[in-house]
Formats: C-alpha cells, structure tokens, sequence
C-alpha cells in the first residue's frame, strides 16, 4: 500500500474518531462503540474507494453507501462532514432539537445519506434494491452496505442475502463489522450467529474475512470485489468495539452510553487529539 495513502487515511480516521467522541460527548446520548468500530471501513470507502461528487449529493452516476446499523450514524456524519458534504460545525448539532443530524440517519434531512435506517436488518434489501436498479438501467455504479454482527440475528438479513447472490449482483458489497458484542452482551451469548462467513458462501456469496482496521485489507478486499463477476461480495471485517479509545475497546456498556466531559478529554488525549 502507498505509505502516503495509508497515512492520509490514518490521520482522516483519527479526525473522524475525534469527531464522533466530541459529538455524543457534547449530545449526552449516542453510540460510541459500534461507531468507533466501523470507523476505518467507512473512512477507506468515502476517502478512497467510492465514487463520490459532495457538491452534487444525488449525482446519478455516484456509488451508494447504506448504514444498515443506523446508530453508528455518527461516524458517517463526521465523514460526510470531513468528505465536504455539509459543515462539520454541524456535528455539535448532533441528536438536538430541529438537527438534521438526528440519532439515526434521515435521508431526507442530511446530504449524502442514501436511506433512512435504524431499524436493524433492512440496511441489505435497501442495497439490493439500488444495486438491482443499476444493472437494470446498465449504470456502472457500486452499492456497499455495512451492517453489524448482531444485526445478522435478524431474518430479513438472510431473506436478503439470498436475493442478493439469486441476482447475481456482483455490484453489491457487503461489510460486516463483525466486533462480537451486541447492546445486551457478546453475540455469541446473545443468539449466535456463527459460522457468518460459511453460511454467506453456502448462499452464493464471495467471502473474505480481513482485519477491519487495515486499510490495506479493506482496500484489497474492494479491489478484488471490483474483479469479481456473478456473484456479491461480503467482507467480515474483525473488528473492535470502541476502537482507538482504551477504556472503551471491547466494553458492552459502552454501546450506547455517551462519554462525560472528564471522559471526552481522556478519550481525545488517547487519540493524540489533546
């Protein structure tokens, strides 16, 4: 991997983090573990591998992103903000009365997101759905869709996937930000949902399993995607929760609590933010 790309993305990452903490620090509700986890996924797509125009939002020929876990949305604001889709002083604005920035994302309030989502599960059917449409129209556009791995307890996830490989929609990446644990506990106490890439494959898909804090196997893995004709890719990214603040790393209670001030600044400090 280019050294200046990997440190171009690793500073984009670190402003992004500082960005999610300060905003749910500064809201007093929020989800810093699963955003803090999916950050390096989302920083590689809006930052090097999607086609993307923030000047035109609805830009027929951009690729599509869909946040099938709606409440990490604050680390797609802080990206769209950094990418230039609206201003990053509107992050403090996060979850308040009148903000577009609401704590899930409203397609029909923020520029750049492709769907409303929140209800977990139904993030791979809306990606289906524009993928679908693009091979229909002969559009070259791509569909990446990022879920959670608790998410994966949910039925419409696998009614979902079947269509997927059933169309052949080789336009269509899946990234699963697989961190184990899930608001009541560790997935795999909760309701497993293991082996997640043998039953992926068994439905038609391509299945890479990489670290989803290497820029280097993130992008390796949309290249390969990029090749890849017939059949979707799904990417298990490992993952952790809370990544790049030490008190919050693999924490279940810090799915969805928000850091105290005292905790903000520890939290940027971490970051080398402070």
């Amino acid at each position: 991997m280019d050294p200046e790309l990997k440190q171009r993305l690793e500073a984009t990452a670190r402003e992004i983090r500082r960005q999610v903490i300060t905003m749910i620090g500064a809201a007093g509700s929020g989800h810093p573990g699963g955003s803090l986890s999916a950050v390096d996924i989302i920083t590689a797509l809006y930052f090097h591998e999607m086609r993307l125009d923030p000047a035109q939002p609805h830009w027929p020929g951009r690729d599509r992103f869909i946040l099938s876990k709606g409440h990490a949305a604050p680390a797609l604001y802080a990206a769209l903000a950094v990418r230039g889709f609206f201003p990053t002083e509107q992050l403090t604005t996060l979850r308040k009365m009148g903000s577009p920035l609401q704590g899930h994302p409203d397609c029909r309030k923020v520029p750049g997101v492709e769907a409303s989502t929140g209800s977990l599960g139904q993030g791979l059917s809306v990606a289906n759905g524009m993928a679908l449409a693009g091979k229909m129209d002969g559009a070259d556009f791509r569909v990446y869709v990022l879920t959670g791995d608790g998410e994966l307890e949910e039925g419409q996830i696998w009614e979902a996937a079947m269509a997927s490989a059933h169309y052949r929609l080789d336009n269509l990446m899946a990234f699963i930000d697989h961190n184990h644990l899930q608001i009541d506990g560790p997935i795999n106490q909760v309701m497993s949902p293991e082996p997640v890439a043998d039953k992926l494959a068994a439905f038609g898909w391509q299945v890479l399993t990489i670290d989803g804090h290497s820029f280097e196997q993130i992008l390796e893995a949309c290249a390969l995607a990029r090749r890849t004709k017939g059949r979707p890719t799904a990417v298990v990214a490992e993952t952790i929760k809370g990544r790049g603040v030490s008190f919050m790393e693999n924490e279940v209670g810090w799915h969805g609590v928000a850091p105290t001030a005292e905790e903000v600044e520890k939290a940027l400090k971490e970051l080398g933010l402070r």
